[in-house]
Formats: C-alpha cells, structure tokens, sequence
C-alpha cells in the first residue's frame, strides 16, 4: 500500500503526516512517544477502507517545533488535530486515539464538533476523573521536580513507578528498547513482527525517535496532559458518536480506570478491546476489525 508523506505548517510547529489507503478519512493520533510509524500496522489494515491518515504530534519526532520547547496542552493538539483534517477531508472524519491520542481527540471532538463523525477513545488517561485525583496531582508535581533536577531518567522512573503499566505507549525506561520483549512490543506496533530479532535500518531510527520524544514527554507533555480537565458536559450534548474502549488485560491500570470513569459520565458502557493499552498494536488485526465495527455502526 502506498504511503505519501506530507508537512502541515501549524501556528508554532510543522505537522509531518502520512495518507494511505481510499475511503472516508480516519485519523489515527498517537499518544505518549509513539509517531505515525507506531500505527503503521493498524494504518496498513485499514486502508483497504479508509483514507487514513497519521502524524507526529507536535514536538515530536518529524514534526518539529519552531520556538524552544514549553509545556504542551491538550488544546493546541486537538487544534492541530483539526487544522490537519481541514487539510485532509471534505467533511466530519472518523478519528482513533490511544492514550493522550485519546485525550486529544476527546478535545477535538469537544471543540470542532463539525468535523468528527465518530470517535473511538481508547484509554485516554484523563487522571482528574480518578477518584484519587489529588495522588495523581502529587505524581505529575513530583515528575516535574524529578525531571528539572534530574532530567528524563529520573522523570521517567517517577512516572513509570506511579502508573505501574504492563504495557502501550507509556515507557518503562529511557531509549532504545532493552530486552527482545521490548523490542517486539515495538516492533508490533509498527507493524514489524521480527524487529525483535533482528531490528530493520527503519526501526533502529524509529527507536532513535522515540528515545528523543521521551525526553519532550517527560518534561513538556506530562504536565499538561496530566493536568488536563475535559468538558465532559459538551461532549454528552455532542452529536458525535463517541465510544470509550478500554482494554481487556490492563483492568486496574490508570488509564484503563479513567477509561471507565469518563464512560460513566457519558451514560454510556465502556467497550473491551483486544489486548492492553497498546493493544492497537500487539493485537493490530483483531483490533483493526472492531474499529471498524465501530465506526460502522
């Protein structure tokens, strides 16, 4: 399948972003360190359906910013998130977000209502509708403070201490993957089975990428992601069609619990998807056919 890489100048960065695929557009925003090449094996699967559509969110890998970097907010992202469909569609689009990818396409669909058809949110880590918000505040502060110290090493141990994932986009340790486990998990999501073993020119430069990009989440983005306080009311008064889909092996996880929390407050269940918070990628095929259920219904 043919891929054509694309630039987006947007107010403070330059969005690279990929088209492949026909149909009606679905757009594919990543969260933690991940880019466009951790959906390329989702993207690869739905392109016999879709025109789909990925990117590098701002700051992130190719899609470098044009001043130093400061703290990052869910709303700029989901303004580029439109600012990127109004390039791409002629009308409302399907959209998919994992993790603070989903988080942005909440806010998306919040603030440009007019160009969502529907919405999948898969774990979004929307940590202010836990129940034990003011732990959470405690962790992102201490995050903070680990990183200005410290820097991303010890940002990153605070982080991954708290949130205690067993697997997705939300690493355990800084750099390139340390154990073939890793390394597969990687690969996985890129659409590359083997990496493990024996890891191609491309994925050694997408490890590379994501090494750079978990310095910028660390520091720039788990401040104001972590913070981040959705309009829950303007989303249930939406006429976006909007799914919560939370994992089926990571109940108990952060993200898996405020998955459930927002879709409480929405009035509506909470759907089981293949796998854990990466479970786009390590489970792409069968996750790949339940989006696209999704949007069908």
């Amino acid at each position: 399948m043919e891929t054509t890489t694309r630039t987006l100048d947007v107010p403070g960065a330059s969005l690279h972003y990929e088209v492949r695929g026909s149909g009606p557009v679905l757009l594919l925003i990543c969260g933690g360190i991940y880019d466009a090449a951790g959906y390329a094996g989702l993207a690869g699967l739905l392109a016999d359906r879709y025109t789909v559509v990925t990117y590098d969110r701002r700051g992130n890998s190719r899609s470098p910013l044009t001043g130093p970097p400061e703290r990052q907010e869910i709303v700029v992202h989901a303004d580029d998130a439109s600012r990127l469909l109004g390039a791409v569609a002629d009308g409302p689009a399907f959209v998919f977000g994992n993790s603070s990818g989903a988080q942005i396409a909440l806010e998306l669909a919040a603030r440009h209502p007019e160009q969502v058809r529907a919405l999948v949110a898969h774990e979004p880590p929307l940590l202010r509708l836990l129940p034990d918000a003011d732990h959470w505040e405690s962790v992102i502060a201490d995050v903070e403070r680990a990183y200005e110290d410290g820097g991303v090493g010890p940002a990153m141990g605070v982080f991954g201490a708290a949130m205690g994932m067993s697997g997705g986009d939300e690493p355990e340790s800084e750099g390139e993957p340390e154990s073939a486990g890793e390394a597969e998990s990687a690969g996985e999501a890129a659409g590359s089975s083997e990496a493990a073993e024996a890891p191609s020119p491309e994925m050694l430069e997408m490890f590379a990428r994501f090494e750079k990009n978990t310095d910028f989440f660390a520091g720039y983005e788990v401040p104001g992601f972590g913070r981040h306080v959705l309009d829950v009311a303007a989303l249930r008064e939406s006429p976006v069609r909007i799914t919560v889909a939370v994992g089926a092996e990571s109940a108990g996880e952060p993200p898996h619990r405020a998955g459930l929390a927002l879709a409480e407050r929405l009035g509506r269940p909470a759907e089981t998807y293949p796998g854990d918070h990466g479970g786009f990628g390590a489970e792409a095929p069968a996750f790949a056919d339940r989006l696209a259920k999704a949007f069908a219904s």
